[in-house]
């Protein structure tokens, strides 16, 4: 039996041993959403505009050639990331208004998800350039249809900041959406935002999921408090996290004093006694005044205790 043949070079791929050709694409812009672990989740849709387009931007072009090579595509790739961004959108504007064809890709999962594509995809909007998106797998909606999690309202916040006093300020204005909460997390912050998170969503029911459709995913459920004790034991894990949070139960009231205190104090730890008290009413919708009394009430029993 004859071997396949490789499918013409920039035009084509492969499925196991059988080379496709792909169609002619349509000038536009082409969200293409790619494998957030397991190259086998990747669309034939996607596999077709990653083949036919006539550039195609990465994120990584080393971590895409992975992708590329495992179906068969030999493209030439150009680089569009946070670092670049302000060079490199220009002149893929300039591609797309001359009439071509420009597919984009993160690395792995949906493009423009905690990555610089919504610059592009706003230029292009602007210039009145076709944007189509080319959907397929997604780190957020595999984690959340797998946490246990209610699904019928949900929240992406990314990643949350670092230092803990802002990171606890973010968390508390969340306090009080009405459905499940997604965060990405690293896993050197992972205990860190966890234990945030206990303080702040106490009693909450979670997830952590880890390395999601690779070979060792994990997907651990509890308590947020639970879950906070058990990473603060064990360390920190390897690999992609993403952390999902249910939503406050039913008939959740205004937040409790102790609640209020705690703002106060981490806005504290980053920031003069006044802006600390004026950004905990934009947050709380407490009087600044009462806020700022309060602060400093809290100070005084701090130091005779």
């Amino acid at each position: 039996m004859k071997p396949a043949s490789n499918p013409e070079p920039g035009r084509g791929f492969m499925i196991g041993q059988a080379p496709m050709r792909a169609k002619q694409l349509e000038p536009a812009l082409y969200l293409v959403a790619t494998p957030i672990g397991n190259l086998g989740d990747v669309t034939l849709r996607a596999l077709e505009v990653l083949a036919a387009s006539d550039v195609l931007a990465c994120e990584d072009t080393r971590v895409t050639r992975v992708l590329l090579e495992r179906y068969g595509i030999r493209r030439r790739t150009t680089a569009y990331h946070e670092h670049n961004a302000a060079d490199a959108g220009p002149r893929l504007i300039a591609e797309l208004e001359a009439g071509k064809s420009v597919a984009l890709v993160s690395d792995a999962g949906t493009p423009l998800i905690s990555d610089p594509g919504f610059r592009l995809v706003d230029a292009a909007v602007n210039a009145g350039i076709k944007v189509v998106p080319v959907p397929g797998p997604s780190s957020l909606l595999a984690a959340l249809a797998a946490s246990g999690l209610p699904t019928d309202a949900f929240f992406f916040a990314g990643f949350l900041p670092v230092k803990n006093g802002q990171r606890k300020s973010i968390l508390t204005e969340m306090t009080t959406i009405p459905g499940s909460l997604i965060f990405l997390e690293s896993p050197r912050r992972l205990a860190a935002s966890l234990a945030a998170m206990a303080e702040v969503f106490a009693g909450r029911p979670a997830a952590v999921c880890r390395e999601l459709t690779k070979a060792f995913e994990e997907i651990r459920r509890g308590s947020i408090s639970e879950l906070a004790a058990h990473y603060e034991s064990a360390g920190a894990p390897k690999g992609e996290i993403v952390i999902c949070v249910g939503p406050p139960a039913a008939g959740t009231e205004a937040r409790s004093q102790d609640d209020i205190d705690k703002v106060l104090l981490s806005l504290a730890a980053e920031m003069p006694a006044a802006k600390a008290a004026a950004e905990a009413a934009r947050m709380t919708g407490g009087r600044k005044g009462d806020l700022y009394r309060r602060l400093l009430a809290l100070r005084d029993d701090g130091q005779q205790a």
